[in-house]
């Protein structure tokens, strides 16, 4: 009887499970958009009051601080209200990066902006249908954390510009990898989470822009 039981359970398990991934999809998705909108809202007004450019320490601190604060607070109302306090902080990081860029050569700025929502799109309609599992990167994302802690540590003792278009590859790479191991995640149901979810697909676009118009920059001799 046991046995008889269980087989019907099965498909109403699967579908429960397929409606929790699909609500977590919308749920990520819906605040990833509102995320992204309210960064290029703060980039565009620190753009128009001509900030300056934020230290190497203020950025550093601010940026993984408030990743911390994100991922510690993320099963409560204030997990949502510091998401905006992050991504309003990266638009006020960049304004001063893209106030340059668009000055010398605005066409930059939208080929990064269309190549990155190209790239976006693309991976995640892919892992989505797909449903790939991905969980294979998690082994490669971990040294490239590593690598790219040691690049920040070198930066401050040694000059690295020779090596910009080089390491800007590597983290276009990182971007598209992070970008299929955590929409891997959401799809299969590793990750149910949204507000971390959203998060970790912001910090991935944001990665993957700043290093396309990095070098598209650099291909331009801009």
């Amino acid at each position: 009887r046991g046995d008889e039981m269980a087989e019907p359970l099965g498909p109403i398990v699967e579908a429960g499970r397929a409606i929790e991934v699909n609500r977590v999809l919308r749920s990520t998705y819906l605040l990833l958009a509102m995320a992204i909108g309210f960064a290029a809202l703060t980039a565009f007004i620190g753009i128009g009051m001509g900030l300056p450019f934020m230290g190497f320490w203020p950025y550093l601190i601010g940026f993984f601080g408030l990743s911390w604060a994100v991922n510690k607070t993320a099963n409560t109302s204030w997990g949502i209200v510091l998401t905006f306090v992050f991504t309003g902080f990266i638009g006020f990081a960049i304004a001063p990066i893209l106030n340059v860029y668009l000055q010398v050569n605005p066409g930059v700025v939208l080929q990064s902006l269309a190549m990155t929502a190209a790239a976006f799109v693309g991976l995640s309609i892919y892992t989505i249908f797909t449903r790939t599992n991905f969980s294979w990167l998690g082994q490669f994302l971990a040294v490239a954390f590593f690598i790219v802690v040691g690049i920040i540590v070198a930066s401050i003792f040694f000059d690295l510009s020779a090596f910009s278009l080089l390491i800007s590859g590597l983290m276009v790479f990182v971007a598209c990898a992070l970008i299929l191991f955590q929409t891997s995640r959401i799809v299969l149901g590793g990750e149910t989470n949204y507000i971390i979810a959203a998060n970790n697909l912001f910090v991935s676009i944001y990665i993957l822009f700043m290093n396309l118009l990095s070098i598209f920059g650099i291909m331009g001799d801009d």
